[in-house]
């Protein structure tokens, strides 16, 4: 018995201690600040907040609402040629159709043009993943084992490129702008390059590695629903072509409602429109090929200005003016019960 209590001071020794170290940091002896909150520092913090998030709210719904925009439904307008695509057979059947429209007032500096669709569900998460994020760029792997069921390859072994969903419903309507200017038909011209961003352009896509992209995308095919194999996207510019092409660059990024828009073209300001698309009378000439009347969906073209804000989005405008009148009437709440509480405390004093 002596010999184990002899020994147990010595264990205890050599045992780790469960104690934090001896230092400021971990014994909690930092020098500390602690706020004193008064009546007047609280209700001073909701009126300044109110009063910067309602002036920002408002110079932004005021920016919003000085965009300039033209929004046209052509999924209507082009009904015959919509009867035609609802057939898939007749697919290599081009069709074309006109819509004129008048601009009352010029559309001052950079003019951009967006395609939108409507009730075209892209947030489904069978869609979003239907992509080879690995394919894209440009790397030679087995598309088999991604998500991009069905669209992965053809019956006789063939692989798409680019595979999956995304891709193979891919807009492909084709829209030019045409300015008439008396007599004369003026075609406006468009910038199809420099659209997308940045990171998605050099980090996210990328083309094989070949001596040319037809060599490089060799042994594979187009998606079902395109047209062109994916080195011919853009047949006037071969540095837009492949997996690195604006328009499949853009569509690639999906939205998450059911109604958006993306960037199509840009107004390129020289000669006639140096300085924007001025006023008068114009004419889109659209290539129909994106079939929406299975689900119901419409197509729009849209021009629209740009300002300091951004584009015509009243949202970002509203919430600030919402966050600001919440902090606002907050504040005259606190000071309400701050009033009635100390008329009770100096009735009860008396």
């Amino acid at each position: 018995m002596k010999n184990k209590k002899s020994f147990a001071p010595q264990e205890a020794e050599t045992r780790p201690s469960r104690c934090p170290d001896n230092s400021a940091f971990k014994q909690q002896k930092l020098p500390a600040w602690k706020p004193r909150l008064t009546i007047a520092t609280v209700l001073s913090t909701f009126f300044l907040t109110g009063a910067f998030c309602l002036s920002v709210g408002v110079c932004l719904i005021l920016s919003a609402n000085s965009v300039r925009e033209i929004q046209i439904n052509y999924s209507d307008k082009c009904s015959d040629c919509s009867k035609l695509r609802e057939n898939s057979s007749n697919w290599n059947n081009e069709c074309l159709c006109s819509i004129n429209f008048t601009l009352k007032e010029d559309m001052l500096g950079d003019v951009f043009m967006y395609y939108g669709l409507q009730n075209f569900y892209q947030n489904h998460r069978r869609y979003v993943i239907s992509r080879s994020d690995a394919q894209l760029l440009g790397r030679d792997v087995n598309v088999q084992r991604s998500y991009c069921t069905p669209f992965i390859a053809y019956q006789n072994g063939t692989p798409m490129a680019p595979c999956g969903a995304i891709a193979n419903s891919m807009f492909n309507d084709t829209i030019d702008l045409f300015y008439n200017f008396n007599s004369s038909v003026i075609q406006v011209p468009l910038l199809k390059t420099g659209n997308s961003w940045w990171t998605d352009k050099n980090v996210k896509f990328r083309n094989p590695k070949s001596h040319n992209l037809s060599s490089a995308f060799a042994g594979t095919a187009r998606p079902p629903y395109w047209q062109k194999p994916v080195y011919l996207l853009d047949e006037e510019d071969e540095r837009n072509n492949g997996y690195i092409n604006d328009d499949f660059i853009i569509w690639m990024r999906v939205s998450a409602f059911a109604t958006f828009r993306n960037l199509y073209r840009r107004v390129s300001r020289t000669r006639w429109f140096a300085d924007g698309l001025p006023a008068g009378n114009y004419t889109f000439h659209i290539s129909y090929n994106f079939p929406v009347t299975k689900f119901k969906g419409k197509k729009y073209v849209i021009l629209s200005t740009m300002v300091w804000s951004g584009g015509s989005n009243p949202f970002l405008g509203i919430a600030y003016v919402v966050c600001g009148a919440a902090a606002t009437l907050t504040g005259f709440i606190i000071t309400a019960i701050h009033l009635k509480l100390r008329k009770k405390k100096t009735y009860f004093q008396k």
